[in-house]
Formats: C-alpha cells, structure tokens, sequence
C-alpha cells in the first residue's frame, strides 16, 4: 500500500553521529559465540579499550592479509597438479582435487596460438571462446604475460601462476571491500579471508575477477556513489551473467523507499558499462549490413545448449530417470523455477515488517540462480561468499554452509575420479557423488532459510540487533517506506519481537525524522 508507514516506525532510534563522534567498532568476539570460541586461539576476545587506529594493524588491513595468506594455501593445495597431475592423464588431477581449467584452456582456447578471443575460430568442437568478453579480456593479459617459449607444460604451468597472481589480487579487492561496506562491521570481512571453499575454488576458474567487481560495486553503493556502483556492476556483468541479478533486489528495494532516481541511475550506468565492454565485440559489420558476432554470441549460445550437468539437482533426476528430460525442457523448467524464485523474493522485500537490507536479498537472489541452474562449477561458492559474510554475519551458520561446501569440493573430484579410472574405480560412485549434491543443495537452503527468518524477524538480524538499518543499503540506509504490502502496511501499535531476542534499535537517518 502506497504511503504507509512500516514496522520501522514502532521501534526505531535516531543515530546523530558526527565525525568526532563515530559509533564504536562491533566486535563479533563479544556477539558471536563461535567467534569468541575461535579467538582463544590468538589471546581471546578483543578488549572494549582497544584503539583501532593507534597500529598499522587495522582491521581491514588485516583481513586483506589473511585473505591473500589463504589463497596463497590454495596455490600449494594445487601443487600436486602443477608438479605433473595436471599432465599425466584425467584421474590423477581428480585424486589430489587440485583440478584447474586455467592451465588446460591456454592451449585449448588458442592462447598458445596466439589467437584472438571472439575473433579467430578455434580448431575442435568449441568453436569460439565461451567466456563473457571481460574476462576474455583477463585471460589474454594473463596470455601476453606468459612467455611463449619452452614447453607446452610449461607454457601452461607459466600461464596459470600468471592468472593466480591477477587473481590473487582480485581476492585482496574483494576482502579490502567486504570489510568496508558495512562501517561498523569490518570483522566480518573475515569470513570472506578465512572461508576454506574460497581458498579451495579461488584458482578453478576466472569467477574471482567478477566476483571483485561485484564487491566493488556494492561497496560504491553503500556509500552512496549510484553512478560509480552501476558501472561496476555492469563491468561485472561483463565478466559474468549474475552480477545482473543485484539489479532486482536494487528495483524491489528502491521501489519501497521510493528512491527511484538512483535505481535508475544505477541500472542506468550498468547498462552503460556493458554496452561499452561489448559493442566493440558484438557488432561486426560486411556488405550485407551489420550482424551479431558469432564469436561473441558463443557464451550465450553454449549457455543455452549446455545439457545438465554437474552439481545440479537436475543432474539427479537425469540420472535416476529412465527417459531424462531434454535440454530444451530443462531450460524452461529451470527458467520458470529462477523466475518464481525472484517473484519470491520480491514479495518478500515487499512485505517483509522492515525493508530487507541489500545484501540480504542480493544473497537470495543469487543463490535462488545457484540452485535452479542445470550446472554447479565448484567455484560457483565464489559468487555466494562475499554476499553471505554480509547478508548473514554469523560464523556458525556460515561455518556450516562452508562445511557442505567443501563436502561438494571433494565429491565432484572424487566422482570425476572413479569415471575416468577405468575398471579400477577409484573415487565416489554415482551414489555418492548424488549425495555431496544433495549435501550443497541443503547447506545453501539453509543459510537461505536464516536469512529469510532475519527479513521476516529482523530482530534476529546481528547487522541490525547492532543498531544498524542497513549499512549496505547506501541512499535507503534509514529512509522510510513508501510503497509497502501486506501486513507491514499495518503495523500494530505495539513492537513486535521474539521471547529469545533482545528489542531491536533500528538506526534512521536524522533528515527522515519527522518533527
């Protein structure tokens, strides 16, 4: 209903902070059981004295350390491969789970060749490069860096160091933005700096390099940058399809508060941003007029045409069904799912008795896309981890859903190694390999089901249990709804909260309070 108040206004303080005088610094240590637990390790839980700004040793400089000290883990786990599994036959790269496309496609996609993505056919069945134009782009750099001397093994071996040091530093970016986005809440970047699927996943593929994008792009939105926060996300997208997705929570959430001008600005200049990246690319031109390039069609194309395949619920069915579905049927039965899911979603920022924070919903709606997909690549987690440390800063959930995922992480090596070992059979069968899916399907329901019981109680929110409205939220941190369905149009004159909850103080910017 247009207009109406929400549940904000039956609980709510003004925060008129100046900056001489800044809210303290949460500390997870004294909120977070597992936190405090965890912190005993290096001398216990931080001290209500500290003074964070009397050391180099700041939080987000120490999170962006950790970070890199995790990816830097993650390299020596692929050390087996880059000392040979990688060359000698499919099992052996599956045994010790240190599989990476980077090495295999410097020559599978002509980079060894010198070929020209998007431009110059390639020999085999995968006639063009299938990767979105920006991170085509990143992985010629990484090309141009790789001498083109020696053997091929060592061209490849050259080609991936030379990809996990660019993707090394797009971790860093993601950590450093993570742990700024929320001002008062730079510790829960760590989560990102110590999740085991990101060190783990960090160098399968080049989704880190959208991933920092996406960060980015958040962070510029917490601050209020509309303009800055659209390009990044369109540059993002022009690395990979689901940075598109924040669009939605930003309509839904823009729509309540009534702050139309900077969605439209923000969809705007990601609309913008892509067009820059992907006209050059896209249009080709010859006597009959002007045409689609097949090279740069070939990522949406392969999207398309790609049957069921690995970590998917889908891939369950087909291989317990007598007659699989089609891909053709799939495709509009996994569409129609993603579809509902977003009407769900919406609904849900709707009438939720609080406007959902950002990273609630752009957690959601991703993992909505994640799990009614036909495919789940291991590095997927990538696109989840920044969004979770934000949406859910809780490390025992957290904890939990990583568990499941490193469950998966080993399982579809272990799978891949019983199907490529022959007779021999070593590794996971099919059976098992359906239950590390399952495994990654429930351990991202369930950080779903928390965030969606957060939206629906926000009392049980940490961010907000804190004192925050939503720190990521940028222009809608504080404001008042507009637009509002449901119960929420109606809130009663009493606070409602939970017997097990202390009552929420929800921060509201000093400009939105009436006189």
């Amino acid at each position: 209903m247009c207009g109406m108040p929400s549940a904000e206004t039956t609980r709510m303080s003004v925060h008129k902070t100046t900056s001489a005088q800044q809210p303290d610094p949460v500390r997870p240590t004294k909120e977070d059981e597992v936190a405090a637990a965890g912190s005993e390790l290096i001398g216990g839980p931080i001290g209500r004295r500290v003074l964070y700004a009397a050391t180099w040793w700041t939080p987000v400089r120490v999170i962006a350390l950790i970070a890199i000290g995790m990816f830097a883990l993650g390299m020596v786990q692929k050390l087996p491969c880059y000392d040979g599994a990688w060359f000698q036959g499919a099992s052996s790269q599956y045994t010790h789970a240190c599989y990476s496309d980077i090495p295999h496609l410097y020559q599978g996609r002509g980079f060894a060749d010198g070929l020209v993505p998007y431009f110059d056919k390639l020999p085999g069945d995968m006639e063009y490069l299938e990767y979105p134009v920006l991170t085509g782009v990143f992985m010629e750099v990484a090309s141009w860096l790789t001498p083109g001397s020696g053997s091929i093994q060592h061209q490849e071996k050259f080609y991936w160091m030379v990809n996990a040091g660019m993707l090394m530093a797009c971790t860093a970016v993601i950590a450093v933005c993570v742990a700024r986005t929320h001002r008062r809440r730079p510790w829960d970047g760590l989560m990102v700096a110590l999740a085991p699927a990101f060190a783990l996943t960090a160098t399968i593929n080049w989704d880190l390099f959208a991933v920092a994008l996406t960060a980015a792009a958040m962070l510029m939105w917490a601050r209020g940058g509309t303009l800055s926060a659209g390009v990044l996300l369109g540059l993002a997208t022009a690395a990979k399809l689901y940075p598109a997705l924040l669009l939605g929570p930003l309509l839904i959430l823009c729509w309540r508060a009534g702050r139309w001008r900077a969605f439209f600005t923000t969809a705007g200049a990601a609309v913008g941003a892509w067009l820059v990246v992907n006209l050059p690319v896209m249009i080709t031109h010859d006597a009959s007029g002007f045409h689609i390039r097949e090279g740069w069609a070939k990522f949406y194309t392969f999207s398309q045409e790609r049957g069921v395949d690995f970590g998917s619920f889908w891939l369950i069915l087909s291989q317990r069904m007598d007659d699989p579905l089609s891909t053709d049927t799939v495709n509009t039965l996994a569409t129609a799912l993603m579809l509902l899911a977003c009407l769900g979603v919406g609904a849900l920022g709707l009438t939720a008795p609080r406007r959902p924070r950002f990273a609630q919903l752009a957690f959601l709606v991703v993992a909505a896309f994640i799990l009614t997909n036909k495919v789940y690549s291991p590095q997927y987690v990538l696109w989840l981890i920044p969004l979770a440390a934000l949406a859910r800063p809780r490390w025992r959930d957290f904890l939990i859903w990583q568990a499941c995922e490193v469950a998966y992480f080993l399982g579809i090596w272990l799978y891949l190694a019983y199907t490529t070992s022959g007779d021999a059979h070593k590794g996971l069968p099919t059976e098992g390999y359906q239950l590390a899916i399952a495994v990654h399907l429930l351990g991202t329901l369930y950080l779903c089901a928390v965030v969606v019981r957060d939206i629906l109680m926000p009392e049980r929110d940490p961010v907000r249990r804190s004192g925050d409205d939503d720190p990521s939220g940028g222009v809608l941190d504080g404001t008042r709804d507009v637009f509002v369905l449901g119960q929420a149009a109606h809130p009663p004159r009493h606070a409602a909260h939970s017997t097990e909850a202390a009552p929420v103080r929800w921060g509201v910017t000093s400009t939105d309070v009436s006189p």
